[in-house]
C-alpha cells in the first residue's frame, strides 16, 4: 500500500472502531434482525445470465459514487434513489454503492436507500478490513461485498470470505497484479481486476488484458471458477466487447456515468451501443 490507500485504510480502521462503540455487533443484529432474513440476490447470476430474446445481459455493474480522491466531486448532489432506479430501468445488471464517506462522499444510508429502490443485486463497495463491516453490509441490504487483496493478508481475506459466505453475501475479490493471485480462495464468487492502482490512482485498462492470461492459468483446474469482472477505466462499449472476448463477464463502471448530468441516460446510450 502507498500514499492515499494507506490513508484511506487507516481512517477506515478508526471509523469502524467508532461504529462498533456506537452500535455494538449484538445490538446491530438485534436492531436489524428482520433484515438478516431477506434472501440476497445473486450478482454473479445477474451478470452471467444467458441471452434473452437474442439480447445479452449487459454485464454492467453501474456504480453510484459522488466523488473520488483523484477526480474530486463527480456529482455532489446526486440522489441515490433516482440514480439507481434509472440504472435498473436502463440496462444495468447490478449496482455498486460506494459507502465510504470521507473519501468518496457515500454512506451506509445510500446502500439502505438503494435497497429500497431497486431489485437489482447490490454490491457494497468499501474498504472492508473487519468482520463487523460484513454484518453491516448484510443488514443494510447488500447482496455482495468487495474484498481488496491489497489491504488484507491472505489469511484475513480467506477468513472474511468464509464469513461473508456464511452471511449469504457473494464476494468480489479485487486484484491488481499477479502477486495477488494466491488470494483467490474457494469462497470467492467473482474476481475483479482493478485497472486503477489504489496507491497512485493511475488508471490503465490494459491491466485487465494483461492479467486475464495469468487468471486463466490460475483457475484452469479450479472447481467453481469465479466470474471475471473488469473494474475502473472502462469508458467505451468497444472496451467491454474486447474484454468479453477474453473471458470477462462483468464490468464495473462508475465515473463514465456519474460525471454525466443524467447517469441513467449515459448508461442507456452505452448499453444500446454495446448491443
Amino acid at each position: 500500500m502507498t500514499d492515499i490507500l494507506q490513508e484511506i485504510v487507516a481512517n477506515k480502521r478508526i471509523e469502524v472502531a467508532e461504529q462498533k462503540k456506537r452500535l455494538p455487533l449484538l445490538t446491530l443484529r438485534e436492531w436489524m434482525g428482520s433484515r438478516f432474513s431477506r434472501r440476497p440476490r445473486s450478482m454473479r447470476q445477474s451478470l452471467s445470465r444467458p441471452s434473452q430474446n437474442g439480447v445479452l445481459s449487459s454485464g454492467i455493474i453501474a456504480e453510484f459514487k459522488r466523488r473520488s480522491p483523484s477526480k474530486g466531486w463527480l456529482y455532489h448532489q446526486a440522489d441515490v434513489t433516482s440514480v439507481v432506479s434509472a440504472y435498473e430501468r436502463r440496462g444495468a445488471s447490478a449496482c455498486s454503492i460506494l459507502t465510504d464517506e470521507k473519501f468518496f462522499g457515500g454512506s451506509l444510508k445510500d446502500l439502505e436507500q438503494a435497497r429500497r429502490a431497486v431489485r437489482l443485486p447490490l454490491l457494497r463497495k468499501d474498504f472492508i478490513v473487519d468482520e463487523y463491516q460484513l454484518f453491516q453490509s448484510r443488514a443494510y441490504g447488500a447482496d455482495a461485498v468487495l474484498l481488496i487483496a491489497a489491504i488484507l493478508t491472505q489469511e484475513e481475506c480467506r477468513h472474511l470470505s468464509e464469513l461473508a459466505t456464511f452471511l449469504q453475501l457473494e464476494i468480489l475479490l479485487e486484484l491488481h497484479d499477479e502477486n495477488e493471485l494466491d488470494y483467490i480462495n474457494p469462497f470467492v464468487d467473482m474476481v475483479g481486476v482493478n485497472n486503477r492502482h489504489l496507491g497512485t490512482f493511475h488508471t490503465d485498462v490494459t491491466t485487465s488484458f494483461h492479467l486475464s492470461e495469468a487468471l486463466k492459468v490460475k483457475l484452469a483446474n479450479a472447481s467453481g471458477v469465479p466470474l471475471l469482472v473488469a473494474e475502473s477505466g472502462i469508458d467505451s462499449p468497444e472496451t467491454v466487447q474486447n474484454l468479453r472476448a477474453i473471458g470477462f463477464g462483468g464490468f464495473l463502471i462508475g465515473e463514465a456515468f456519474m460525471k454525466a448530468k443524467d447517469p441513467g441516460g449515459a448508461l442507456q446510450t452505452f448499453v444500446e451501443t454495446l448491443q
